[in-house]
C-alpha cells in the first residue's frame, strides 16, 4: 500500500505536469435546468443572511458543475445550518429526494446536538424541507447516509478538512467509502473544500482548516472513484491561506475579531477547490 507522503508526491506532481484528460476539464457541462435552479436560489427557504454568501460560494454555478438535476436523489452531507439545503430543498421538492446526512447522534458536541435539533425543527415546519430525509454520517462509523446505491449525487461542502483534523487519513477514507456505498453506478461525488496550496507542508494540514487538492483526489481515487473535471468556480486568489487562525480568520467566522478585520474582510472568503467524481458502472 503507498504511504500518504507517496500519494500526495504522486498525484501533486501529476497535477503539475499531466494536463486531465477526456472528460476531466475545468468546464462545467451545459445546465439542463438552470431556471429551475435559479427559482430555488431565490426560494423563500433562503433567509437573507445566507444569501449575502452567494458572492463566495456560488451555489447555482456550483451546482450546476455538480450536474444537479430537480429529480436527482441527493446526499448533502453534515448541512450545518443548512445553507446549501435552503437551495437544495426547493430544487427537489417536487420531483427529487434530499437525504440531509447530519451529525451522527453519538456526536455529543455542543455544536452538533444543537445543529441537529436545529437542523430537525427546520424539517418539520418549513414546508419548502418537507421533503427532506434525516439521516447520519461520521466518518468512522458504518453510517448509512442513504440507502446502498441509490443517490445521483452525494456533495459534501467545506467538511473534508474537519474529517482530516479529527481522525486523519483513517477518516478520510471512511468518508469515501461511505460515499461509494451510497452512490449509483455512474452517480457523483461532488467536493467543495479550503485549498491548502501544494507548496505548503502537509502538516499544515493537521490544524490550519485548509487540505491539498492532490490529497484529496488520490484518497478518492483510491477509494475507487473516477475524477470527472475539477473546477476554479470557487477559486480565491487574494487568499494567502496563512493566517494567524487558519481558515477561520476569513469571513464568515472572523476569528480574530476586530484584529484587521477590515483586512480578512477584504481578502472574503477562503480559497476552495471544486472536484467532481463518478462512481464508475464497473
Amino acid at each position: 500500500m503507498p504511504t500518504k507522503r507517496q500519494l500526495l508526491t504522486g498525484v501533486a506532481v501529476a497535477l503539475l505536469f499531466t494536463p486531465l484528460l477526456g472528460a476531466c476539464s475545468n468546464e462545467a457541462a451545459a445546465p439542463a435546468h438552470s431556471t429551475a435552479l435559479a427559482e430555488a436560489m431565490n426560494s423563500p427557504a433562503r433567509t437573507p443572511s445566507n444569501m449575502q454568501r452567494d458572492q463566495y460560494r456560488n451555489p447555482q454555478a456550483t451546482l450546476e458543475f455538480f450536474e444537479v438535476e430537480p429529480h436527482h436523489t441527493v446526499v448533502e452531507i453534515w448541512p450545518g445550518g443548512g445553507w446549501y439545503s435552503e437551495i437544495l430543498a426547493p430544487y427537489l421538492h417536487q420531483h427529487g429526494q434530499l437525504y440531509a446526512a447530519g451529525f451522527a447522534t453519538s456526536d455529543e458536541r455542543g455544536f452538533a446536538i444543537r445543529a441537529r435539533a436545529n437542523y430537525a425543527e427546520r424539517v418539520a415546519n418549513d414546508a419548502l424541507f418537507g421533503n427532506v430525509i434525516i439521516t447520519e454520517f461520521s466518518p468512522l462509523e458504518n453510517s448509512t447516509i442513504a440507502p446502498p446505491a441509490s443517490a445521483d449525487r452525494v456533495l459534501t461542502f467545506r467538511n473534508l478538512h474537519n474529517w482530516y483534523m479529527a481522525s486523519g487519513e483513517a477518516g478520510m477514507k471512511g468518508a469515501f467509502a461511505t460515499f461509494y456505498q451510497a452512490l449509483k453506478p455512474g452517480g457523483m461525488l461532488g467536493i467543495v473544500d479550503h485549498r491548502l496550496p501544494e507548496t505548503r507542508p502537509d502538516s499544515d494540514m493537521e490544524s490550519s482548516g485548509y487540505i491539498k487538492e492532490s490529497y484529496t483526489i488520490a484518497l478518492a481515487e483510491a477509494a475507487g472513484f473516477e475524477l470527472v473535471a475539477r473546477s476554479e468556480i470557487n477559486a480565491n486568489p487574494n487568499d494567502t491561506t496563512e493566517h494567524p487562525r487558519g481558515v477561520w480568520t476569513l469571513p464568515p467566522t472572523l476569528a480574530a475579531g476586530d484584529q484587521d478585520r477590515d483586512k480578512y474582510i477584504e481578502i472574503g472568503e477562503s480559497d476552495r477547490f471544486t472536484l467532481k467524481f463518478v462512481k464508475p458502472h464497473n
